[in-house]
Formats: structure tokens, sequence, C-alpha cells
């Protein structure tokens, strides 16, 4: 049995990775703010404050594992420069707390692995469009962009500390509680496919439970170091997506396309990446051993719906 320490556990990802760990019968502490009282023996909660840059230095020395999900999510409120600098600096502080905190307490910890996104890359190529995007690709020099870079750039003084650091660029990840699935499920329930733009923009997805099996191969596994694509085998349009939930809700659905004029006036800049289109590659977990429960969307919506 290893202790693993989750940062932004109470969240949607960190919640079925928590469920994920004790199952498989692992202990879990989460870190957070407010106080909370462990439903489970083997789940505890402990204190951390990233504006105070403290963290529980008890918690810290129980821990062997530490998965890092922590920031400000990027898609429940419009792109203010206010909100933008929030979704930076939660990245970016709470990275450094766990190097500080990491470097000036006693601990065993062997392991960090720490959530990054997609938004790494731009908008696809020829190349991509054939082969998916790689990890060797440079940022793009977007907001995301710039964001992925610095959210990754702050955990890197683990690596000069002995401490093994596996970073996953997570994709659209599928859950039936929250995030971008909800959202299409939404209209899909009235009959209606809600085609975003052209339709054509390629989406980059995860099954939920791929992500958490991701994740926990990544904690047995030393050989795996350094930055991997969190995504599913065979990603597919925003078109063929959301056909497929509506067709998953009903007999009978009309496809609505939504003009890029009006996604702009909805939601603001963070219509750009609404609309681009990443097809990324998953080969190189592939080629480390992980096998995908869910590599097409087809079964995953089957599961999910």
């Amino acid at each position: 049995m290893q202790t693993v320490l989750i940062t932004g556990g109470t969240g949607m990802v960190g919640q079925a990775l928590t469920n994920y760990f004790i199952e498989r019968g692992d202990a879990v502490i989460i870190l957070t703010r407010g106080d909370r009282n462990a439903s489970r023996p083997q789940l505890t909660y402990a204190k951390w404050d990233i504006e105070k840059q403290y963290i529980d230095p008890i918690a810290l020395q129980q821990a062997d594992i530490i998965v890092h999900l922590a920031g400000e999510s990027v898609a429940t409120k419009r792109w203010t420069p206010k909100r933008k600098q929030e979704i930076i600096d939660s990245r970016m502080q709470s990275g450094a707390l766990l190097v500080k905190a990491l470097q000036e307490n006693k601990h065993k910890v062997k392991t960090v692995i720490a959530a990054s996104a997609i938004g790494w890359y731009g908008p696809d190529t020829k190349a991509s469009l054939q082969n998916g995007f790689k990890e060797t690709v440079l940022f793009d020099h977007s907001y995301l962009g710039t964001t992925c870079k610095l959210w990754e750039e702050s955990v890197h003084p683990l690596k000069s500390m002995g401490i093994r650091l596996v970073q996953l660029r997570i994709g659209i990840v599928l859950n039936k509680k929250g995030g971008a699935l909800v959202e299409f499920i939404k209209p899909a329930k009235f009959g209606i496919a809600t085609i975003l733009g052209p339709g054509t923009q390629m989406v980059s997805w995860i099954h939920q439970q791929d992500l958490c099996k991701m994740i926990g191969f990544a904690a047995d596994n030393a050989a795996v170091e350094g930055v991997y694509n969190a995504v599913a085998p065979f990603p597919v349009s925003n078109k063929d997506l959301v056909i497929a939930i509506a067709s998953k809700m009903n007999k009978y659905y009309l496809k609505v396309p939504v003009p890029v004029f009006v996604l702009k006036i909805m939601l603001g800049e963070m219509s750009i990446e609404v609309l681009k289109s990443a097809k990324v590659s998953s080969e190189k977990i592939q080629a480390a051993g992980f096998e995908f429960d869910y590599g097409q969307i087809e079964p995953a919506l089957h599961q999910l719906l």
C-alpha cells in the first residue's frame, strides 16, 4: 500500500482519482483549504494554503507519491484579464509551493505526477493532422500555450531533487458528472446536436477512467518519466462527437450549427480554443506499455451514457 497525496483532489478528476486509488488499496490524503471530514478510513484531509505557501508537513512526510492537479478551471468563467491571471497564478503558485515544501521538509516522496494540458499545442498543421502532435513539439505562443509552459516549468526543479517527475498533457476529459460532456448533453437531451463552428475541428479526448488508470500506471512504473499526452488514440471531430452524444440520448435529433460569430459573442477569447483543431498523439504513453480501456469514442460514450 502506498500513500498518495493529491492536490486538486476535490475537483471532478480528483474525486474520481481518489476513488481509483482507494479501490486498489492505497491510502489517499487530499490537500484542502477548508475543514473536511473523511468518509472512509483510507482517506484523510490535510491543510494547505497557496497564498501563504503552506502545506501540512505531516501530510507531506506520509506521502509516497504526489499527484498535482490543482489549478483554477479554464472553462467555467469568461476570460477577463483578471481571470486569465488567476488561471496562471493558481498553477504557478501551487507548483512553487510543492517545490518549496519538498525542499524544506523531510519526506519520502519518490514520484510527482503533475497535470498539464493539450492547450500546450497550437492549431493543427498538415503534420499533426496526419500523425498527431507529439510531446516534442514546442509550446504554442497563445494564452493557453504560454499558461501550460509556465505550469510545467513551475515543477521542473523537482527533477534536480532526485524526484521522478511525470507531466501529463491532458485532453478533454469525458465525465458524465462535469466538464465538456455535460455541456454537450444539455441540448442533446432535447434532441439537438449543437455543432460548434465548422464542426471539423479535431477534439482530443480521454475517458476519465483511462485518465485515472494512466495516473496509476505512471505511479507504478519507474521507467515512465517526463511528458506524456493523456489522450485517447482516436480523436474525433466536433461534429462526430456531438452527433454521437445526441444519438445516444435520443432516437431522433436535429443537427444545429452554432456560427462562429455567435460563439465569439458568447465565449469571448475562449472561443478560440473551442474552435481550434488539435489532433494529439497518444503514441508515447502506449509505447511505454499503457493500454486504454476506451480508445474509441463509441464505447466510451456507451459506458458513460
